[in-house]
């Protein structure tokens, strides 16, 4: 059973004029979307430690400084996932993180999850998102970036 909490994590690398955000693309049996890293804390785990966990399990990345934000949002339950999460569960808080990536080659993605990624600047990263909040939350770091 899932713990209802979900983190997105804005994995980041520096190159000489911008940031760069990397992107990955879920297998079309799990919708085909592009995405941040995703996932939830584990039984026993912090909200903190479970993005570093989700981060290096879809991306292999562990060399990072991990930052979480003051943003989060709600993602209605839907009706798909009622099996996985405790009886009752109504809505699912979702806390965003940023992961400056220290030593930025390319990821390890896992293929049962992810089928592609890319590193984007933020219009292309943007471009590439499905949801609202997902945007929104891109928006809040790279202005958070930009005042580093």
């Amino acid at each position: 059973m899932r713990i209802p909490i979900q983190v997105l994590v804005y994995p980041v690398r520096r190159t000489e004029r911008e940031w760069e955000f990397l992107m990955l693309k879920r297998i079309k049996s799990r919708g085909g979307f592009w995405q941040g890293v995703t996932g939830a804390p584990k039984n026993g785990e912090t909200i903190i430690e479970g993005a570093r966990r989700e981060l290096f399990e879809e991306t292999g990345f562990h060399s990072i400084t991990l930052i979480q934000t003051e943003i989060t949002y709600i993602i209605p339950m839907e009706n798909r996932w009622i099996a996985i999460y405790p009886e009752g569960t109504k809505e699912i808080p979702e806390y965003i993180f940023i992961a400056k990536i220290h030593k930025a080659g390319p990821p390890t993605i896992d293929p049962i999850e992810h089928d592609e990624w890319k590193w984007c600047s933020y219009e292309e990263a943007m471009n590439l998102l499905s949801w609202d909040d997902n945007k929104r939350a891109l928006e809040f770091v790279q202005e958070f970036l930009n005042k580093e």
